[in-house]
């Protein structure tokens, strides 16, 4: 480390951030966001997801009183910024992951937003679940969170849905930007 400051400092003239700076493997350093992947290519650093998720985490509050539709013009004008940004990223299987779990907090918001069980079950109904698995639904002790990753639900709401209410997906977002 003490070479590369002296070399840093001494011949290229540049300073260097004793705090920031470190001799490490490749992989466990990061760099605005971004990390070298073993392969050599770029990937997005755990920290810049979270960062993500805490900002998707805030959109997407329960308690916010605001309808989905408007959750989701949100997500659209923070979503493809960051995708944008991370362009260059071998990110497409943590873009999946990412994606399936921003539906999944959707789907938690959109049945919170329902509440009370009739209302429930009636708005499961009306997306094509069958009225026996809406009324189970309805009427289970499962927290909004569970609930909303069972299958008649992942049906009634499925990505056509979001895709039809507006959503814009971090996949094909990503695979836009690669062709």
């Amino acid at each position: 480390m003490e070479s590369v400051i002296r070399f840093l400092e001494g011949k290229l003239k540049l300073r260097v951030n004793r705090e920031k700076s470190a001799v490490a493997p490749v992989g466990q350093r990061k760099f605005l966001g971004h990390r070298i992947l073993l392969n050599g290519k770029l990937g997005i650093s755990s920290q810049s997801v979270d960062r993500a998720k805490d900002k998707i985490r805030q959109i997407t509050r329960r308690d916010r009183g605001v309808s989905l539709a408007q959750v989701i013009v949100e997500l659209n004008s923070f979503l493809p910024g960051w995708i944008a940004y991370d362009r260059h990223a071998a990110c497409r299987f943590q873009l999946q992951c990412l994606d399936e779990w921003i539906r999944h907090r959707l789907r938690c918001y959109r049945l919170k937003q329902r509440k009370r069980g009739r209302s429930v079950a009636g708005f499961l109904r009306s997306l094509g679940v069958s009225a026996m698995h809406a009324a189970r639904l309805a009427s289970s002790g499962k927290g909004w969170w569970r609930l909303s990753n069972c299958p008649p639900v992942k049906a009634g709401l499925s990505n056509a849905w979001f895709h039809s209410q507006g959503l814009v997906s971090l996949v094909l977002k990503y695979d836009s930007l690669h062709h």
